[in-house]
């Protein structure tokens, strides 16, 4: 039985600008540590080789000190580990690849395959066909030279490749760097590890998308899983299994607030999150004076507990009561002010409310 890992998309250098500078270098981070709890699982499951279908870089101008890291987190598994370029860390002439073999930091059982061709592993009887991107977008099939590649007689056959199966998007989508769905029968394959797609995706019995290993964005699509693949020989159906990997849970939560219940239940669930959640808060309605608070107050809480957090208010509108407006105790000219807020249904108008009732409410809990 040979044991294999596939994985694909670590994107490692990613940036994540949306997000404040704190929690954006602990995203970066986690992503080295993706690569480390790989090579430990690998490690451990006594694979006999890694597969890594593309885009291991996000971008080609990633630092010295990042390419050292990246392969320095490969250092648990031993074994061979095969690699190649996908869109983001296309293997260009002065590209990335280029400068971390000018830099002579990778490691020796570390094959890059930079040009299309076979790499041998012949203590694993196997042979890898691989199809790099040396470009960052192709409009022909790159795997179809693996229909006339040989091999040798009693090895696996296995495919390595970085693109878009044709067929899994709209038809109105021109998608570069298209496979074709039935590339693995085509060229006899035992098994065909594809990247790019960012979670584990099965095409057919022998092709899927092992997707990142740490997710990357607001979307349940299965990332932040490796997969295991178990073949008997060749010519046999690979058993595969998702393993989740990654650290970090990105979740959005969309919800409509009317009534103090809703805010109560959105709180609850806030105070519920985890250290390792990065979270989207999407939210619409309508809130008096006390919901307003009781919300700031979670999120603020929330913020402090969670790895990120993301809170869209544009739907929120600010409403308050007239008891809010009384208990303000705004007469002459402030209190035409805030009535003239309180009609008005802009973002701004609502903001300047909010922190005009805010500012009062503050007086008046000083003054008590």
């Amino acid at each position: 039985m040979t044991t294999l890992i596939h994985t694909a998309d670590w994107q490692i250098g990613r940036q994540y600008g949306g997000f404040e500078p704190e929690d954006a270098a602990a995203l970066a981070d986690a992503r080295f540590a993706a690569v480390e709890r790989i090579a430990h699982l690998a490690a451990d499951e006594q694979a006999d080789a890694v597969l890594v279908a593309g885009d291991v870089f996000d971008a080609q101008g990633v630092s010295a000190r990042t390419i050292r890291r990246m392969f320095n987190a490969m250092a648990p598994f031993a074994g061979p580990w095969v690699l190649i370029p996908g869109n983001h860390d296309a293997a260009l002439a002065e590209g990335v690849w280029r400068h971390a073999l000018r830099m002579g930091v990778v490691p020796a059982n570390v094959k890059l395959a930079l040009q299309p061709g076979v790499v041998e592993l012949p203590e694993q009887r196997a042979a890898v066909l691989c199809a790099p991107l040396t470009q960052r977008h192709t409009y022909t099939d790159l795997t179809e030279a693996f229909d006339g590649w040989a091999t040798p007689e009693g090895w696996l056959r296995l495919g390595l490749a970085h693109g878009a199966v044709q067929g899994l998007l709209a038809e109105d989508i021109d998608s570069a760097n298209p496979i074709a769905p039935d590339r693995a029968e085509r060229a006899r394959l035992d098994y065909l590890a594809l990247g790019d797609w960012h979670g584990a995706k099965r095409i057919g019995e022998r092709c899927w998308y092992a997707g990142t290993p740490e997710q990357d964005r607001f979307k349940d699509n299965g990332a932040g899983q490796v997969l295991r693949v178990r073949l008997a020989g060749p010519g046999a159906v690979p058993e595969v299994q998702a393993l989740p990997l990654g650290r970090h849970r990105w979740r959005t939560l969309e919800r409509r607030l009317a009534v103090p219940s809703d805010v109560e239940a959105l709180v609850a669930e806030l105070a519920a999150c985890g250290a390792d959640e990065v979270l989207q808060l999407a939210l619409a309605g309508t809130l008096d004076l006390a919901g307003r608070a009781r919300l700031d107050e979670a999120v603020a809480a929330a913020e402090a507990r969670v790895r990120a957090l993301r809170c869209e208010r544009g739907g929120l509108r600010l409403a308050p009561t007239a008891e809010d407006l009384a208990a303000l105790h705004a007469d002459g000219y402030l209190g035409e002010v805030l009535a003239e807020l309180r009609e008005a249904d802009g973002p701004v108008e609502q903001e300047a409310l909010a922190l005009l009732a805010g500012l009062l409410a503050g007086r008046e809990e000083a003054a008590a």
